[in-house]
Formats: structure tokens, C-alpha cells, sequence
């Protein structure tokens, strides 16, 4: 059909997109269409919209949460990017630079196996949060990643119930925006479960920036001195994290495209 409009589906560990490839900028998508796209009971169903586009010779992420509101970048989402270029043999494999609202990421993209992407500058905020929620209340790390994370450590997972409703952040002037929250369950050996409610998205089975954010609250929790690496497992699958000394973070996991969807009609509600 002339007047398709062929998008793909894909995730990583379950962090699941819909991306469109508009290098031009020819393609006009409301939030509204986003979120209709993004919808799990009428839509295709994702965590997150990603277009594609390219000013000059720069990839650019250009992301939407799953209410069609804007947002900084995502961890998992540029992965699924990358292999997406490299795939559909836009770009070689190797290494190259994205570009996103929160800066330029570098990235290692194989053909085949997991992708690892320069995350930049992991900051503590040095400012104490509260986490409510469950009828439990837990103090916690004001971490940066581009976006904003509010960590708390829990002694069980199972504490933290229903992520249905976004939990109760307090000082709420510390994110004027929203906020992405992490409940972290230490484990042996630098490794951590964690659960996390993305805003715009609601609870998601996995977060790339939320690992990143944990990966340095994690180490400030236990008093591990940086260069650490964390094996981190969300939901949706395993990822690793690498801080040096700068607290500069490395992200490395899976990316996989699962289908393609025609997603014109989306466009005409």
C-alpha cells in the first residue's frame, strides 16, 4: 500500500519499542498517535515510541515514554536502535554515536551478540529522597542519568507490591518533571534484582538509565570504591553495568527486532 507506514517492534530484556525510520523528518506524530501505538489492549503495544531521524551525518534518537510525552533517552532503547541501524545495514557494525536529548552516546555494535553503549556521567544528586509506597516508606539516592532516578533499597522485592500506581516521591520539587523509581534488592557478588516504574510508562520490565542509577547507588550502599562492574537483573532479563572512576556509566546487553507493523492507521485517529 503507497500510503503504508512500516514501523518496527522490538526490545530489550522486555524494555519493548515501536521504532520508525524518518532519517528526513518527513513524518508528523502527534503524541496522542504515540500513544495510541504504545497501547497494550487497542495498540501494538510498547514501553516507549523511538523515531529514527538524521541532521547531517548524526543519528539522532528521538523518543517518546508510552503517553506520548517526551523524554531524555533510554538505555535499553538505544540499543534496540542501534541494532536496528546496523540490521537494516544503514549503519556499519562497530563503533558509532547517537545522539539523543541527552547527549551524544557512543556505542559497540556487533552484528551479533550484546551491544554496549557509553552512558556518559552517572551523578548523585547528594540530596536524601523518601520512596512511599505499599504502605512502606524507604529513603533513598537522587541519581542523574540524563533523566532522573530516585533508588531505594529493599530487603525483598515482594515488599514492594503493585507498581500499577506510581509510588509517592518526596521532596516532589526535586523532580519538576517526574521521575523514574528503582527498588533494589542486593545480592552476593555485586549483583542486584531491582523493579522500577518509569514515568510516562508505568512499571516496565526493564530500564537502561534505571540500571545505571542503581549501578552507583549500589555502590555507594555497599562502600564499594569505583572502578565496579554490577550485574544487574530487572524483570525482563540480565545487564551489565560499568562505572570507572569518573562514575561514568557502560551499559551492556541484548537488543532484538521481533516484527514489522503497517502503523498508518494509528495516524488517522
Amino acid at each position: 500500500m503507497s500510503n503504508s507506514m512500516i514501523a518496527t517492534y522490538g526490545h530489550g530484556t522486555e524494555n519493548d519499542f515501536v521504532i520508525l525510520f524518518d532519517p528526513d523528518n518527513q513524518r508528523e506524530i502527534s503524541s496522542h498517535q504515540i500513544a495510541a501505538i504504545c497501547n497494550r489492549k487497542t495498540g501494538i503495544g510498547a514501553d516507549g515510541f523511538i523515531r529514527i531521524l538524521k541532521n547531517g551525518k548524526q543519528w539522532f534518537m528521538d523518543y517518546h515514554n508510552a503517553d506520548g510525552s517526551l523524554a531524555e533517552m533510554c538505555g535499553n532503547g538505544i540499543r534496540v536502535m542501534a541494532k536496528y541501524l546496523v540490521t537494516h545495514e544503514h549503519q556499519p557494525e562497530g563503533i558509532f554515536a547517537i545522539d539523543t536529548r541527552a547527549g551524544i552516546k557512543h556505542l559497540r555494535v556487533p552484528r551479533d551478540g550484546d551491544i554496549s553503549v557509553n552512558m556518559g556521567h552517572v551523578t548523585d544528586e547528594m540530596e536524601e529522597i523518601s520512596v512511599t509506597h505499599n504502605g512502606h516508606t524507604w529513603s533513598g539516592y537522587n541519581i542523574n542519568v540524563g533523566n532522573p532516578h530516585a533508588v531505594v533499597f529493599v530487603d525483598d522485592l515482594e515488599q514492594v507490591g503493585s507498581l500499577e500506581v506510581a509510588p509517592l516521591v518526596a521532596p516532589a520539587s526535586s523532580y519538576p518533571e517526574g521521575v523514574n523509581v528503582e527498588f533494589v534488592q542486593l545480592l552476593p557478588d555485586k549483583e542486584a534484582r531491582m523493579r522500577v516504574h518509569e514515568r510516562g510508562s508505568g512499571e516496565t520490565r526493564s530500564c537502561g538509565t534505571g540500571t545505571c542509577a542503581v549501578a552507583l547507588a549500589a555502590s555507594m550502599k555497599t562502600g564499594v570504591s569505583l572502578p565496579s562492574r554490577w550485574t544487574i537483573f530487572p524483570p525482563g532479563g540480565r545487564l551489565i553495568v560499568d562505572i570507572d572512576n569518573h562514575s561514568n556509566a557502560t551499559l551492556i546487553g541484548p537488543a532484538e527486532l521481533i516484527s514489522e507493523h503497517d502503523i498508518s492507521s494509528y495516524l488517522n485517529s
